[in-house]
């Protein structure tokens, strides 16, 4: 008989340790609740994008994209074909700058029914055959000069695939855009929107003041490299433009007549004449127009900041 106690006695005592044991597990499990469905889906189809594409400094040009895969990729070209490479620029788009463009010239827009940050997209199906969605895959090459990099992101489509967001809004083409420039879809039922490079609605320029690029932070690192456009807003593909991507050291680096705009990975000092001689300024962002640092010429020269 008192071997029977002894045996129910050690039981609950199990018993009581294990349910302990849960109780304590519950606990510090509260303490670091887990994300919202909502939030771990956007982290979750986030995560692997940021990682799986190559962000890549200067423009598809400089870069020497293939030019008949990605944004310039003929219409019936496969799906991973067009996602070798995407880029996004900033440019005048109808009137609209700044705004947003593709590799081929093609302008971007947002869609209003999309909530800000939400991580999904509202145009699928039949929609997003008339707004085609830019999208990216596993080894994808992202050029993005004039654009921060902090202002892209991405989410996972209804379909599996991933789109390109420019702060926090999914991001699309319009299907009856034939040509560089062309704005056919801006206020398309009133919902959209031609964006600017912050992701925002795209305006014509006399709405936006002209500012001067801000000055390098302190302790900004020097730059290493920069891309040079002959053209304002990083173009180098219509008329007679062209980029070139440089090394910057110490020693005062020419360059072939002037350059209208750049994008340094660094600070970076230019010079309104050959041999960093006329007017100087130092910059470590993009500089979208030269005239903007009083340079109606363009940079002509550059050094190491």
């Amino acid at each position: 008989m008192r071997r029977k106690q002894v045996g129910i006695v050690a039981a609950l005592i199990a018993v009581s340790a294990v349910a302990l044991s849960a109780c304590q597990t519950g606990s510090a499990q509260s303490a670091n609740p887990a994300p919202a469905p909502d939030q771990a889906q956007e982290q979750q189809a986030a995560a692997p994008a940021e990682s799986e594409v190559d962000f890549l400094r200067g423009s598809a040009n400089s870069n020497k994209a293939d030019k008949t895969t990605g944004d310039r990729a003929p219409e019936a070209a496969a799906p991973e074909v067009k996602q070798k490479w995407v880029e996004l620029r900033v440019a005048n788009a109808g009137g609209l700058d700044p705004a947003v463009v593709n590799g081929a010239g093609r302008t971007i827009y947002w869609f209003s029914d999309d909530p800000v940050k939400g991580g999904v997209s509202n145009c699928n199906d039949e929609c997003a055959k008339t707004w085609p969605p830019i999208t990216v895959a596993k080894g994808t090459k992202l050029f993005f000069p004039g654009i921060k990099r902090e202002n892209i992101g991405f989410i996972k489509r209804k379909d599996g695939q991933t789109q390109v967001t420019l702060g926090g809004r999914p991001i699309y083409l319009f299907s009856k855009d034939t040509q560089a420039g062309d704005i056919k879809g801006q206020n398309v039922g009133n919902k959209w929107f031609v964006i600017n490079p912050e992701g925002k609605r795209a305006v014509a320029p006399a709405e936006v003041p002209t500012t001067q690029p801000a000055p390098p932070a302190p302790g900004a690192k020097p730059a290493n490299s920069v891309t040079f456009f002959s053209g304002k807003n990083f173009d180098d593909f219509s008329g007679n433009n062209f980029s070139t991507g440089v090394k910057v050291d110490a020693k005062c680096g020419d360059l072939r007549g002037g350059f209208q705009s750049l994008s340094p990975d660094g600070a970076v000092k230019i010079w309104s004449e050959p041999g960093c001689k006329g007017k100087s300024a130092v910059v470590s962002e993009d500089v979208r127009d030269t005239a903007a640092l009083d340079f109606p010429e363009g940079a002509k020269s550059y050094i190491r900041a």
